[in-house]
């Protein structure tokens, strides 16, 4: 192991404006479900332009809830990429639904929309569109196409916040869009999401079902304490424990404040990678990179000697990871699988770098220096 250097693969950013804003609510009496989570969303509600969000405690619960509140039929199916993260999937099994994963894009990892189209039956009732690494799926086509299927669109941006396709936020394309705020992610609360619409019914029947399907929340009750019977309240519908809280909520605040620099960082860090790493001979760019207003959170090459290049790597003190694999490969999944070819070639050649806003020009020239090397020994491997 090379002692001068080790590089994480991810990396929060935190400064003391988020242990200022922790800080206070430490202060208050507050820390659950309160007035910060409905700052934040206030506040996430005008950057993302949707009408309404719900600030929850994962992405995981916003996936869940962007299915469950449309009350679909048992048994029917939602298309889905084969290549997304485990929760895309189980979201739509919580919901007693069908998965029908779809082959991606071989140059950008995203959602095929031949294959899409192709895999549709009359069953199907909604789409999840992911945006993996950051790369938009071509969400014009998919809503087009949706629509007249009557499909429900999803767009899970757990990998992106901030990004466009054709001038317009992705999250806001579909009827819904569910954010990650994980420790990794485009901006960090340790755990966290938020969920967005602009149906005005189902967001009302979304606040409930996040909250144990109550008529009112514990901070709606407290603010009305002056009236009578300020504690009652009704279970409505069936609901989670789901809520974001006030100290997540208060971490989320400052680290929003700062996503254009966040984005600028982690733009201005892939061009250097893609600069010094284009005339390598034995690797390839996972992703066809358009960098204008967007918004990505992995960096992936592509490699046949994938797994002795990530020993290789570490062996040097550098981090990588196969980010994801196919989710019909896992055992819970495989009764689903379909015919992914793409999917299937593609991800054992995936190799994801360090990507993070305090990753140093230093920490970048070595990882760079290190990749040339391997590639330029290649045939030794």
């Amino acid at each position: 192991m090379n002692k001068k250097m080790s590089i994480r693969l991810f990396k929060p950013s935190f400064d003391k404006e988020e242990i200022r804003s922790i800080k206070k609510v430490f202060k208050s009496p507050w820390l659950g479900y309160g007035e910060k989570v409905k700052e934040f969303e206030k506040k996430f509600s005008k950057y993302i332009g949707s009408n309404s969000v719900v600030g929850l405690n994962s992405c995981t619960a916003a996936l869940h809830l962007s299915v469950a509140v449309n009350n679909f039929k048992k048994k029917k199916k939602v298309l889905l990429p084969a290549m997304t993260f485990s929760a895309t999937a189980a979201s739509v099994l919580y919901e007693g639904l069908e998965p029908i994963f779809v082959d991606i894009n071989r140059e950008n990892l995203s959602i095929n929309f031949d294959d899409l189209r192709k895999k549709y039956t009359k069953d199907c009732v909604a789409i999840i569109a992911v945006h993996f690494g950051g790369h938009a799926c071509e969400m014009d086509k998919i809503i087009n196409w949706a629509k007249k299927k009557k499909l429900i669109v999803i767009e899970d941006c757990a990998h992106t916040l901030g990004g466009y396709f054709k001038g317009k936020k992705l999250g806001t394309w579909g009827d819904f869009g569910c954010f990650s705020f994980e420790d990794k992610k485009i901006i960090s609360t340790g755990d966290g999401g938020i969920l967005c619409t602009n149906d005005k019914k189902k967001y009302k029947i979304l606040q409930s079902i996040s909250f144990h399907g109550w008529s009112k929340d514990p901070w709606k009750r407290h603010i009305q304490s002056k009236q009578n019977k300020h504690w009652y309240y009704q279970v409505e519908n069936l609901g989670y424990k789901y809520n974001m809280n006030n100290l997540t909520a208060s971490i989320a605040i400052s680290q929003l404040q700062k996503i254009k620099l966040f984005n600028k960082k982690r733009i201005e860090i892939i061009k250097i990678y893609m600069d010094k790493l284009k005339k390598l001979e034995n690797f390839n760019f996972a992703i066809d990179y358009k960098l204008k207003n967007s918004c990505y959170w992995l960096f992936i090459l592509k490699t046949k000697k994938r797994d002795k290049f990530i020993n290789f790597l570490k062996l040097n003190g550098i981090s990588s990871t196969v980010h994801l694999m196919p989710l019909n490969y896992h055992p819970l999944y495989k009764k689903y699988k379909g015919k992914t070819p793409i999917a299937d070639k593609t991800w054992k050649e995936l190799v994801s770098l360090p990507l993070f806003i305090d990753l140093s020009n230093k920490q970048i020239n070595y990882i760079v220096k290190k990749i040339r090397q391997f590639d330029k020994n290649y045939h030794k491997y």
